[in-house]
């Protein structure tokens, strides 16, 4: 492991300036994906700013209805909580479906946000990706590529985005509110994350220096539900093939409004306004979740050994909404 200095923040402006622009530094709290990240010399933070000390660790529900929650929360304290489990019943079966007990334990809603692909490309030093070092190419076009995405994908990148909770919270829709050396800032969830294009090493739209304090998540849909169904290897703690984040309000037989966020295929945490588009006003039945999927999926690009992930998909769709319906 390479050498780096490493200071404690009290405060958010504390932290932020210990921060700065520099380009070497980097936050820390649960470090569950950052560590990682460090010893496989992936990432190379000269400088380490703790957080863990900072006052980010409470959710608040807001007159307007809808839920604040703190940068610091873990996954496991965002997952129980009362109101997530009242209001948000599709976050928590994304956390819960997420990782070990352990790592829920100390991993935070902010990190979950930062979390990094797992694309094994991406995490060798010794093959190229684009992500990691701009111009070395990309390894999983012509090499193995069955876990990889197939939406949002370019010709300089198609890692997946390995996050569930990020899918729940695509689904619910949300802010993240950021800090830094230019001051407050809020960013619609939904375009926080970006799209590889060929500029795959540029993930978020964070600048530098910039913190997350705060995901505050919309106010529920009136009488909506909610169901996250993960489709995988293993049942245990396996990162998803395909998912499908559900809301559903029903109006009587038909559908008044809907949401549907996917992962394990996108490169980003992916909402599909298109299957949405084909819910609206529609009866609840097979045949209607079935058009949804095929919308859902339409922009598709298979590469050699995940053209799997496209049915499989589709699938997650029609048994995510089958479930949720049922529910009434």
């Amino acid at each position: 492991m390479r050498n780096f200095d490493y200071q404690r923040a009290g405060d958010v402006a504390e932290a932020t300036a210990l921060h700065g622009n520099d380009h070497s530094a980097d936050f820390i709290a649960g470090g569950t994906n950052l560590i990682d990240m460090v010893k496989l010399d992936i990432m190379r933070p000269q400088r380490l700013v703790d957080v863990n000390r900072l006052p980010l660790t409470d959710i608040e529900s807001l007159d307007d209805g809808r839920l604040k929650i703190g940068a610091l929360v873990t996954n496991t304290d965002l997952a129980y909580h009362e109101r997530v489990l009242a209001d948000y019943p599709v976050l928590s079966e994304a956390l819960l479906s997420g990782a070990s007990t352990q790592l829920r334990n100390v991993a935070t809603t902010a990190g979950n946000v930062m979390q990094r692909t797992r694309c094994p490309y991406f995490r060798n030093p010794a093959r190229p990706c684009n992500k990691r070092e701009p111009g070395s190419g990309c390894g999983a076009l012509e090499g193995i590529n069955r876990n990889h995405a197939v939406l949002g994908t370019s010709d300089h990148c198609i890692a997946v985005h390995p996050s569930d909770m990020c899918v729940g919270m695509q689904a619910l829709g949300a802010t993240i509110t950021v800090e830094g050396p230019g001051g407050t800032r809020d960013i619609p969830f939904e375009e926080y994350h970006l799209l590889p294009g060929d500029t795959p090493e540029r993930e978020h739209d964070l600048n530098d220096g910039e913190l997350i304090t705060h995901v505050t998540l919309d106010a529920p849909i009136d009488g909506a539900r909610g169901h996250y169904l993960k489709l995988r290897d293993r049942m245990s703690y396996e990162f998803a093939l395909a998912s499908c984040a559900a809301v559903v309000a029903m109006d009587g037989d038909a559908i008044r409004e809907a949401r549907i966020a996917l992962g394990g295929i996108g490169t980003k945490p992916w909402r599909s306004h298109e299957a949405e588009a084909a819910l609206s006003g529609q009866p609840a039945t097979e045949q209607t979740f079935e058009k949804a999927a095929e919308a859902a999926m339409a922009g598709a690009v298979a590469h050699r050994d995940n053209a799997f992930k496209i049915p499989l998909a589709k699938q997650a769709i029609v048994r995510a909404l089958a479930t949720v319906t049922a529910q009434r």
